[in-house]
């Protein structure tokens, strides 16, 4: 089983994750692409000392770059929004 830091890699502080924090008490983080919802749920709770009420999943799927005539692939990665329960809440600046 993977730590709970190799889990959560990053959180996501967009301006809709700022409205998700302030209307359903949801955040968002960059996730590992192999984790499941059992172990995000379970590595946000040991990390942030919380109780998670529901996560949902998302699989982004790595840009085309170009540059001049050669071409890329960003990484794919995965995402989570994670619902804590009434009264909990998360401080970001401590990740």
């Amino acid at each position: 089983m993977k730590n709970a830091r190799e889990i959560i890699i990053a959180p996501l502080i967009t301006e809709k994750s700022n409205l998700l924090k302030e209307h359903n008490n949801s955040y968002a983080f960059k996730v590992d692409i192999d984790a499941n919802k059992v172990e995000i749920k379970n590595a946000i709770e040991e990390i942030f000392h919380v109780n998670v009420e529901k996560v949902n999943t998302i699989r982004q799927r790595g840009k085309i770059k170009r540059m001049g005539r050669f071409s890329g692939k960003k990484a794919d990665w995965k995402k989570a929004i994670v619902k804590l329960k009434k009264g909990d809440t998360i401080e970001l600046t401590e990740v």
